[in-house]
């Protein structure tokens, strides 16, 4: 049974809980870079999504989404989940799970209509 037949039990609120397995099969083949894509502490918006450039004399050079270059230290910089994990309806899911992955994962969630429920609420 595929992934989309199991949520068809939810009817028409189904694509508000998860993605479609197209769309999951999309974001696996993403481009992702483990090692270089990041998150980092912005005053504005908490976190903000980057790529490292650099790393030099205890900062970490990064250029934000947004287009600008910031130099943080170490301590400022999370690990990015893969993009398959986007959205992802249970964050206990998520090969990194801490603030900036579990905001961005609601925040993407909700911009797209996806609601989130807890999984401790899924269990019969």
């Amino acid at each position: 049974m595929s992934r989309d037949a199991a949520m068809e039990v939810f009817g028409e609120a189904a694509p508000y809980l998860r993605k479609s397995e197209k769309e999951r099969i999309e974001a696996q083949n993403q481009p992702f870079d483990a090692k270089t894509y990041c998150f980092v502490a912005d005053p504005e918006v908490e976190y903000t999504k980057g790529k490292i450039k650099a790393a030099q004399d205890g900062k970490i050079t990064v250029e934000t989404e947004d287009g600008r270059t910031v130099a943080v230290k170490p301590d400022d910089v999370y690990a990015m989940n893969p993009p398959k994990f986007d959205r992802v309806e249970d964050v206990a899911m998520l090969t990194h799970l801490h603030e900036p992955a579990v905001l961005y994962n609601l925040k993407d969630r909700y911009s797209s209509w996806m609601i989130y429920v807890s999984s401790l609420f899924w269990q019969r």
